[in-house]
């Protein structure tokens, strides 16, 4: 059997999702971009369940007469979500700022010579061998210098501050909560996309029942968008093609 060369199937799948894209804008024409319907995101393609090392069960044992339950924080009802289904406001505020810069120099020269006036007394008959322009006092001479400089700087600002409500998608053994939450907003022909998850402690859930982007551990925040201002500011798919191909 023949086999397929893999650049082939490279190249037939980009074409595959490529065509479908394409289906979808030019289906969109005249029209601001559709947002899409709301359902489980558990059962969005590509979800799967969390899996994380977890401590020991606690005891759940619980005592004769007593009021106080085992593993309970309070005695009252807590309004924070705990439950899959429940929804948390999630509070996204980054600030990042970076700089750096770097500066290289390097230098090297280099000279060599190479003359034969005597040996043996043969350098006699050298004009019969070389050409009569060669002189046996200066056979080679060779000469080198190489200088390089090269220079860098990266300077780098990001703020972005969201707020976007999440589900509770599952309950960890250990209490904790793995929630994601997606927003879509649409502005004339601009739909802007936020996508959150992660996973959150119940205890870092304030009275308010919103937590922040810094409490959750394996942070995904996504903030985008499509439509006709995102197509002129996005390079064409086959200068995106030859950005990752070309060696030069």
């Amino acid at each position: 059997m023949r086999r397929v060369p893999r650049a082939a199937v490279l190249l037939a799948v980009l074409s595959a999702l490529s065509a479908c894209d394409t289906i979808t804008r030019i289906s969109e024409i005249g029209s601001a971009p559709r947002l899409s319907g709301i359902d489980n995101p558990a059962e969005r393609q590509g979800w799967r369940q969390v899996r994380m090392p977890m401590p020991a069960p606690p005891d759940s044992t619980r005592s004769d007469g007593s009021l106080w339950r085992v593993g309970a924080r309070s005695f009252f009802q807590d309004q924070r979500a705990t439950r899959v289904g429940d929804i948390v406001t999630l509070l996204v505020r980054i600030e990042d700022q970076a700089e750096l810069q770097n500066r290289t120099t390097r230098g090297r020269q280099g000279s060599e010579s190479l003359g034969i006036p005597n040996i043996l007394g043969l350098e006699s008959n050298f004009s019969r061998w070389l050409p009569g322009a060669i002189q046996p006092d200066n056979l080679v001479g060779m000469n080198s210098s190489t200088d390089s400089r090269g220079s860098g700087q990266i300077t780098r600002t990001e703020q972005v501050t969201l707020r976007v409500a999440a589900t509770v998608v599952q309950v960890l053994p250990n209490g904790n909560l793995v929630v994601a939450g997606k927003q879509e907003v649409r502005v004339n022909s601009e739909l802007r996309e936020l996508a959150v998850s992660g996973i959150v402690r119940p205890q870092d859930i304030a009275s308010d029942n919103t937590v922040r982007h810094d409490r959750m551990a394996e942070a995904r925040i996504a903030y985008g968008g499509r439509g006709t201002i995102s197509d002129m500011q996005r390079p064409r798919y086959g200068q995106e093609i030859l950005d990752i191909v070309l060696p030069f």
